[in-house]
């Protein structure tokens, strides 16, 4: 039986690291592209700040060939969509309908990428879906995921869990109310270690920073 090839959006975080750890598990798809958006100006992956040759790194290390979108540092949704919908077109004139995200729980990001989708004649996955968040963060980490924290909300939590390792310790001092997945954009994260990686990706952490007065961002460089 031939697989459904689909394209996945990839931010080089765990919970792309564990939406395509299932995907790959559930043996019924087969990835046709990494999809990834680059902020220009940055030259880095929009929100989570990681430089794009550790994103390359981690497209090598899954062997899977990487399209990055790119847009500008103050990308309106329609630039973004624009953007967006030019390289989906093309994926589906190639006979690729779906396209696979890492959400859990956000009904209005589902519905929005569900909406766009369907402008061009394509459909969603969503592997993690309603998945128990607590259980996801220590399911990644028991797998054998390994992850550094990229960036970090002000409002949700303070600089000193930037730069830090995603792990069980980190969970622990989670103030209450930030979600332990970061679903709601408390943290974002990079995968390093994965067990579908041919090789680890080594890194080096740079300064830390705040960036739009509210996000902290620690630069995670690639080790030389």
């Amino acid at each position: 039986m031939s697989l459904e090839k689909v394209l996945f959006t990839w931010s080089g975080g765990k919970d792309s690291a564990m939406a395509l750890y299932e995907l790959k598990k559930s043996n019924c798809y087969e990835i046709a592209s990494l999809l990834t958006t680059i902020t220009r100006e940055y030259d880095r992956i929009s929100i989570h700040g990681v430089r794009r040759n550790l994103l390359e790194q981690q497209a090598d290390s899954l062997g899977l060939p990487l399209e990055n979108v790119f847009i500008s540092k103050d990308s309106s949704n329609e630039e973004y969509e624009s953007s967006m919908k030019a390289v989906l077109e093309r994926y589906r004139s190639a006979g690729i309908s779906s396209v696979a995200f890492g959400d859990i729980f956000q009904e209005d990001l589902r519905k929005y990428r569900e909406d766009n989708l369907a402008k061009v004649g394509m459909k969603a996955l969503f592997p993690l879906w309603e998945k128990d968040t607590a259980e996801l963060a220590h399911a990644f980490i028991n797998v054998g995921f390994k992850a550094v924290i990229t960036c970090v909300d002000s409002k949700t939590l303070d600089s000193s869990f930037v730069g830090r390792a995603f792990d069980k310790k980190f969970l622990s001092e989670l103030p209450p109310g930030v979600n332990p997945s970061g679903e709601n954009g408390e943290f974002h994260t990079f995968v390093y270690e994965d067990p579908i990686f041919r090789n680890k990706i080594v890194y080096g952490k740079g300064e830390v920073v705040l960036r739009n007065e509210r996000f902290w961002y620690c630069d995670i460089m690639p080790f030389e």
